[in-house]
Parts: C-alpha cells; structure tokens; sequence
C-alpha cells in the first residue's frame, strides 16, 4: 500500500465574508468559501475573478530597463544585425525561444536561434553558444529563460563585440551582468507589480512592449499566447495575477486555433481539439516538448513551434513523440534500478535522504527518476550519473523542507549548483560523491521533522455527493485556470462505496475506475479515477466502505462531457476512530 498520507483540513475562512458572498451571488457557500480563500469578497470582485481580461495586465515599462530592451532591439532590427534568440532546453526555454523568434521574424529575416546541447554545454548561457554568435556575425543575443548570473559569459560575449539583452525569471546573484538590458521582476530594485512570470512571460512583456513602442496592435500578440500557456503550466509558476490572465487567454487559443506545432502536439497525444486542460498539457504536451531536449536537442522544439507549415509540423512533432516514448522507456528502467539499489541498500544514503548513482544512467531522465523516488519514500532525494567527466545529478525535495540550502552546505565539494526550495540541479568530482552524501545525510537529519516525511493531502472542504450539481460544477469550472496558487479544489467525502463495476486499469492493473455512491444518498453515483491505487481493490470489491478526497474534473471522452472525481488518497473506514 502507498505511504500513507496525512489529511489536513485547511483554515476556514470568515463565516460572515463566505455567507454574505454566497448571499450575493446566489451560489453554494462552499464555493464561496473557496472564493474568499482566494481573496474574493465582493461581487465586482467575483466579476473580475471569473471573466479575466486582458486589459488587466501591466503595462510592460513598469519592468526595470524594459526602455533599454526596446531601444536595444529595435536598433538592431531596423539596423539589419543579426539577432540570435538564446534559450534553455526544457518547455519554458523552448517556448520562449518559439514566441521571440517568430515576433522578430515578422520585422527582419535576420534572425537566428539557439539552444545549448543538454549535454555538452549544460544550462543556460554558454561560452560554446557566445562563440556561435560571434563567428556568425551576431551582434545581439536575446537571452530567454537564463542568463541572470551569466556575469561573467556576459563580459565574454562583450569582449566579443555581442551585446546581450537578458529575459530572465530566475533570482538574480549579488550582481547583475553588464548587459544591455537586465529584465527580470525579482531583481531588487525592479517595482514591476508581479514577479512570477514565467521565462517566457518575461519574453512576451519583452514583445509586448515593443508593440506599444513601435504601434503594433496588440491583437497581433494573441496568436502567441498559446506557447505562453503551455510555458506558464510546465513550469509551475503561480496561477495567479497576470498568470492566470495570460493563461486563461492562451487556453483560448490553444483550444481554438493553436500554432502548426502545438497542433501536431494535440494530436499526437491523442487529446481531443477545443477540450485542452492545464493538466494536459502539464501531463500530454509538455513533457513531449521537454522529451526533446532530454533525448535530442532542444532545437528540435523550437523547429516544432515556430513551424507553419502543417506537414512539416507533424514531421518533427512525430520524432518529439519517439523521444518521449523512448524518455518514459529509459525512466521506467532507471527508476526500477533506483528502487532496487535502495530496497537492496546498494544506495549511498537512505536514511534523511536517498542518494543514488550510476555513472551509465541518462543524464536527461534523473530528474524524473528523482521525483518518482520521492512518490515511493517521502524524503529529499537526490540521483546522480556521470556526464562529461564529472558526476552530475539532479534532486527534488518534500513539502516544508528546503533541499537548497542543504545543497548549498556543501557547496565546497561542487563545481556547480542551482535551482530552488524543492528542486535543484548539482555537478561535483566523482572522488567527492561519498563526502557529498555524508555531509547531506547529517546536515538533513538536523533539520528534517517526522512531520515533514509524511505526505500531506489538504482538504478545502467536506462535501456530500448531492452538493455536486451542475450548477456547482460549472461554477467551480470558472475557477480555471487552475495551477500553484489556484490549485483545483480537493475536497472530502466520508463513508461512500464502490457501486459494483470497480476494476483495475492502465498499464498493469495499477490504477482503479470506481462508480462511487455515498452511503447516506445511494442514488447519486459519481465515477471516479484512482491513479496507482489498485492495493485498495479487494477491500473495496468486498464491498467495505471508504473515505476519499479528490478533485473533481470534466472528463471528454468520443466527444461525451461528464463529471470524474479524481481521487487524490483514501482510507479503510475501519482506520477511523
């Protein structure tokens, strides 16, 4: 059976606020809860929540030398010099790179694009791809994506005779490079109003700006925005603000008219067109196009998402879907050597943390390999392989715990490091790896709680089955787009049953299909999804009762729209005092 997960109800919000709202507009005071939890009390802001509009977004030249880029990339367009359009390997990178590229592409034909190779160069700005862009004759480089610590590339590609404008999200080092222009809304002294876009949001501001600078419609943009949703969902920045604004918009495009490539996407991931998700393309698209860079090169995206012509388009989009099937193939058999080498104790750690290595291992599918190792033991783990001569690896953490900064303690055993709280990417001497894991091990166990290495389930509300109306359903449906920030509702249901027809699907039996009715009102039955939950089948074929919590989900099937609820954990009644 799964670990088991913890159940946490979250705070409630102010009754009076919840019950004037829910007064107000005429809805189910959960919904209305789950508004106000949002920061949504009023009718006008109700209005504003459920009909995002474009006029809302900021005016671009709030961002810190967004003047400089317009200025910078305007000379070298109406100069005739070469650009080149300069991003990192994965979905955010690639996206980015599609989007700029084919905004320049409409005013000069000299313009050129590059990603550096997952493996040879590794990420971000490289002195490989700054030489690139000197003997080709580029005198500017669009950074997208990377580029905020490339302190000293940056000087390199001066010296060269390039000037660099950078579209960075990341957080800045103590200094910022020496660039033409810097824009990135978490440099300290940036005031821009919202500081989580994306890569690629960043390079669409970019765009944007030069729009209004120069007298271009903004609707001109709105085809673009397809590639800024896929960018926004893959990289998991927050549903918020100017996000959920750009998303919501971008949605609309990709569902009635997506670009040639994500076309190709759509259909090579057998979704059904105008019914696209956040989750699609979180689970469906954006791991194609990650699958790329991962197996191939990055390129190979960006061709796929700049392209206009159909049969070109489904081409490349054809061998990205063989990278990704060969991705999931060579994932499947890391993790299953992963979990050998920890249940045999071959690993080099598992007790605060679990460390793993195999020299042979692809460097493009660890970080995969680390979060599926996460699912299976709740703790900080960390996979490494061995690429270029040095031992590199990727590591992912748990809810509440800063993986970061125990990678930052050792930093004097690492050539380099970067990332975040909960995901981070580390290259050090093999002759290091031993110390690395004994100094990670000890430094974890003093700061990890028995707490944090339980996973957590938080619950917005209890429901009964007969609070799932249409009319709930399609309010709750408004809440989209959902992601970090506006995450899709879970909420509880006690003692309910499988109506009979429960079995076990997908690959290995691994997962369940239930028709769930609750015991006090057996008329409503509700079907229901249970990922990699088949060990609770024969207690609920026996007919037991359970308690679940779950999000509830539009499911499109042969073109029929129906109400799933996707069960995120359940419990054995009996386990409930």
């Amino acid at each position: 059976m799964a670990k088991e997960c913890k159940w946490i109800p979250k705070e409630p919000a102010d009754p009076a606020k919840v019950g004037r709202l829910a007064t107000e507009l005429g809805i189910d005071s959960v919904l209305a809860e789950l508004l106000v939890k949002r920061g949504v009390e009023t009718f006008d802001e109700a209005r504003r929540f459920f009909r995002p509009s474009l006029d809302a977004l900021h005016d671009p030249f709030l961002m810190k030398d967004m003047d400089a880029a317009v200025e910078r990339l305007h000379k070298a367009i109406s100069g005739g010099e070469k650009i080149l359009v300069y991003g990192d390997y994965d979905v955010d990178g690639t996206t980015a790179v599609a989007l700029v590229y084919s905004f320049i592409q409409r005013f000069t034909d000299k313009v050129d694009f590059y990603i550096p190779d997952r493996y040879d160069e590794g990420y971000g700005v490289s002195y490989k791809g700054i030489d690139w862009a000197a003997d080709g004759g580029f005198s500017l480089i669009i950074t997208l994506d990377c580029g905020i610590k490339a302190v000293d590339k940056v000087e390199y590609a001066r010296s060269k005779g390039v000037e660099v404008i950078i579209c960075d999200h990341h957080l800045p080092g103590e200094a910022l490079p020496a660039a033409a222009a810097v824009l990135d809304p978490k440099r300290e002294d940036c005031s821009y109003p919202f500081d989580d876009l994306s890569g690629c949001g960043v390079g669409f501001k970019l765009v944007h700006a030069y729009s209004i600078k120069y007298g271009i419609s903004f609707d001109t943009l709105i085809p673009l925005l397809d590639l800024l949703v896929v960018s926004i969902s893959s990289d998991l920045v927050t549903m918020v603000g100017e996000n959920r604004i750009l998303a919501h918009f971008g949605l609309k495009q990709l569902n009635e008219n997506p670009c040639k490539g994500l076309a190709a996407m759509i259909n090579l991931s057998n979704l059904e067109p105008g019914h696209i998700s956040i989750d699609d393309i979180v689970f469906k698209i954006g791991p194609r196009i990650n699958a790329a860079g991962r197996m191939e090169s990055g390129r190979l995206a960006v061709e796929l998402l700049k392209a206009t012509d159909e049969k070109a388009a489904m081409r490349i989009g054809t061998k990205i879907n063989e990278n990704n099937n060969d991705r999931k193939n060579i994932d499947r058999e890391i993790t299953q050597e992963a979990l050998e080498m920890v249940q045999s104790g071959r690993c080099l750690a598992h007790e605060n943390v679990t460390i793993v290595y195999n020299p042979k291992w692809s460097k493009g599918v660890v970080g995969i390999v680390a979060s599926r190792l996460v699912e299976a033991y709740y703790k900080p783990t960390v996979v490494l392989t061995k690429s270029n001569g040095f031992v590199t690896g990727s590591a992912r953490s748990v809810a509440g715990f800063d993986l970061y900064e125990a990678i930052e303690n050792c930093a004097d055993l690492l050539e380099n490091f970067g990332g975040h709280v909960y995901a981070a990417g580390l290259t050090l001497k093999e002759e290091n790896v031993p110390e690395f894991a004994r100094r990670m091990d000890g430094f974890i166990a003093g700061k990890i709680t028995a707490e944090m290495l339980i996973p957590i389930v938080e619950v917005d509300a209890k429901l009964d089955f007969a609070q799932i109306t249409p009319k709930f359903s399609r309010i709750l449906k408004q809440f989209q787009p959902f992601g970090p920030g506006n995450n899709n509702p879970i909420f509880m249901t006690e003692n309910v049953y499988d109506a009979g027809s429960g079995r076990k699907v997908g690959a290995g039996g691994a997962h369940l299909k239930l028709d769930l009715i609750q015991e006090s009102q057996p008329y409503h039955q509700i079907p229901s999804i249970a990922f990699n939950m088949a060990d609770y089948y024969d207690y609920i074929r026996e007919g037991n009762p359970i308690d679940v919590c779950y999000a509830i989900v539009e499911n499109y099937y042969r073109g029929n729209s129906s109400i799933q609820l996707r069960i995120r954990d359940m419990r054995e009644r009996e386990d409930i005092l």
